[in-house]
């Protein structure tokens, strides 16, 4: 994991996620909502976090929400 995550920002935890009834998956950075899961690509997603622990949740969440930011994000 250490050479994936060389700054350590995984380590902060700033992914959450949260699942609906009808099987959609929020995906969270800092709070603030990223993307949104459906179908399939929900399925896939809670089968492989549930499996993972901590930090492997984390870069699971970080390659799903691919490459969100460019620099004109506020705040963080």
């Amino acid at each position: 994991m250490s050479g994936i995550d060389k700054r350590g920002k995984l380590e902060e935890q700033p992914f959450t996620y949260r699942t609906t009834k009808d099987g959609k998956v929020f995906i969270h950075w800092h709070g603030r909502q990223i993307t949104i899961l459906k179908g399939e690509a929900a399925e896939k997603f809670i089968t492989a976090v549930e499996q993972a622990e901590d930090q492997q949740a984390q870069l699971l969440m970080a390659r799903v929400t691919g490459h969100f930011k460019h620099g004109n994000e506020k705040g963080r």
